[in-house]
């Protein structure tokens, strides 16, 4: 007990324990064939009919699954790096909640905006990224954040103007994660790094929150035209 109370403490153990997650789900996905889509489809891809049809843990699933080796490698770096990160600086369950919100954040401006079936935990990468940013706005006057926030900034377009010219990316799910993230960086405060304005918080929340209902309207309306 002692053993695991200092792992929790001492660790980054939500990005630990959401990696060990997503690796044993790729593993899932290989021993029943991976490379499928009627494999990703029946693990809870994204896909739009499905989600218009009441399947809404389609949402959230897809940020757990891999269309190969590259893919999961790529993004498990992301985690492991960019986890400890925030989760160094947001606390273990304000973590959990930008990854799974943002994640989902990233499906709903998907499922609105694609019709193409998706996977990848990207979703939820790029809502780690901008969560970061919003460390940057909001605590610009501190020179090492500034440092950092610039660099990351810039990995954050790289990555968005790869996106555009690369096929297969869905690269409406990565602008939703970073959106997502963004505002949900508000939404939860960073008490470990300092405070952040009220009416910021309230701001970001009302964004967050009718952007949702939003996007999943245009999603629905999408999906029953495609029928």
């Amino acid at each position: 007990m002692m053993r695991i109370k200092r792992w929790w403490q001492t660790e980054p153990a939500i990005t630990q324990v959401l990696l060990g997650i997503t690796v044993a789900v790729f593993l899932v996905e290989w021993l029943m064939g991976d490379g499928a889509m009627l494999v990703f489809n029946s693990l809870g891809a994204k896909n739009n009919q499905a989600i218009a049809a009441g399947q809404w843990w389609r949402l959230v699933t897809p940020m757990f699954l891999h269309m190969g080796l590259t893919h999961i490698a790529l993004n498990g770096v992301v985690i492991y790096f960019m986890g400890m990160q925030i989760e160094a600086m947001y606390g273990h369950w304000r973590m959990l909640a930008i990854y799974i919100l943002g994640g989902i954040s990233g499906n709903i401006m998907s499922f609105a905006l694609s019709n193409n079936q998706s996977v990848g935990a990207s979703t939820a990468c790029f809502a780690l990224f901008g969560a970061f940013l919003t460390i940057g706005e909001s605590f610009w006057e501190n020179p090492v954040i500034r440092q950092l926030t610039n660099q990351f900034l810039l990995l954050t377009v790289l990555n968005l103007v790869f996106d555009m010219f690369s096929n297969g990316i869905d690269i409406w799910g990565h602008v939703g994660g970073l959106v997502g993230g963004f505002l949900l960086g508000y939404l939860l405060g960073v008490p470990r790094i300092g405070k952040i304005a009220p009416l910021k918080r309230i701001v970001a929340t009302v964004i967050l929150v009718i952007g949702w209902l939003a996007l999943l309207k245009m999603g629905f309306t999408n999906a029953n035209l495609t029928v």
